[in-house]
């Protein structure tokens, strides 16, 4: 038998189904990539010389900066921005207060009922979210708070699904660090915050990242919730914009709206996409 044949055989599959792989992954990445590209492409592109394309063109000759001010000065696209930032900081900061504290007490304080509670809890995830917008809507308008921060920010301070997860990593910790904390007379905030959270960094990361990308994506419960353009969110501004005359005419303005719009949530995710990945990989350590 020759070995060196069969060997000299495995190296060419291998290396057949590498350059494969790399060929499908290369037309995929192409593929997605591809809205970006045009988007930022059109971006650039002067209105006379986008409107006097009778075929589309892959490149520009003379980029222009031109839309991105007319995007900031037709419309108060800087207030919605600044308004989508102070919703999302906001909402993702309440948010992690409430699931965190939910988490590490239904992970390690023990009560009566506990696991009848937390099931109930999980419940409500089969409750569609329709049926909750309606009841958010209905108490937000009958406590006032329609064209408010508040009433922006109040339906969104919590996760059930936020909560189960942290909540099923905080009790991947072994509890024997939890008893010899006590021992040593530490409170449970501060076992909290020096041991667990740190230890379930990654998974904390991840969910902040998506509750800030949830946030700044949002569209149905501001468009419910405010009518006063004050309190508009980039989502909202975006739909305003494409609405008026100046959105329907000036297609590459409104695609220098939509790079602004979109850029926070790319370089988020490009900054931190290593701690997203571990997050969802790891997100414990198993006792």
């Amino acid at each position: 038998m020759d070995y060196g044949k069969i060997e000299r055989a495995a190296r060419h599959r291998s290396l057949a189904g590498r350059i494969l792989t790399y060929v499908l992954l290369t037309l995929w990445a192409a593929a997605v990539l591809f809205p970006f590209y045009w988007m930022v492409l059109t971006s650039v592109k002067s209105y006379g010389s986008y409107n006097a394309e009778w075929t589309p063109r892959l490149y520009t000759l003379s980029p222009t900066l031109e839309n991105y001010v007319q995007a900031f000065t037709e419309v108060p696209l800087g207030k919605y921005f600044l308004n989508t930032v102070v919703f999302a900081l906001a909402t993702t900061f309440l948010m992690l207060l409430v699931t965190v504290l939910a988490a590490f007490a239904f992970s390690r304080l023990r009560f009566r009922g506990k696991n009848l509670v937390f099931t109930l809890f999980l419940s409500l995830m089969m409750i569609p979210s329709e049926l909750v917008v309606i009841t958010n809507f209905v108490t937000i308008t009958e406590l006032d708070l329609r064209n408010t921060f508040t009433g922006l920010i109040l339906p969104s301070v919590t996760s059930v699904f936020y909560i189960y997860l942290l909540k099923e990593h905080f009790s991947q910790i072994p509890g024997e660090l939890y008893y010899a904390a006590k021992v040593d007379g530490t409170s449970d905030f501060k076992y909290l915050w020096k041991v667990m959270i740190p230890i379930c960094k990654p998974t904390v990361i991840t969910v902040t990242i998506l509750k800030v990308i949830e946030c700044w994506n949002s569209y149905i419960w501001p468009r419910l919730i405010t009518d006063d353009p004050n309190y508009y969110l980039v989502s909202n501004g975006i739909q305003q914009i494409r609405e008026s005359g100046f959105g329907r005419e000036n297609i590459p303005a409104m695609m220098a709206a939509v790079v602004v719009i979109s850029a926070p949530l790319i370089l988020l995710f490009l900054g931190f996409r290593r701690k997203i990945m571990a997050g969802v990989a790891k997100g414990g350590v198993k006792g």
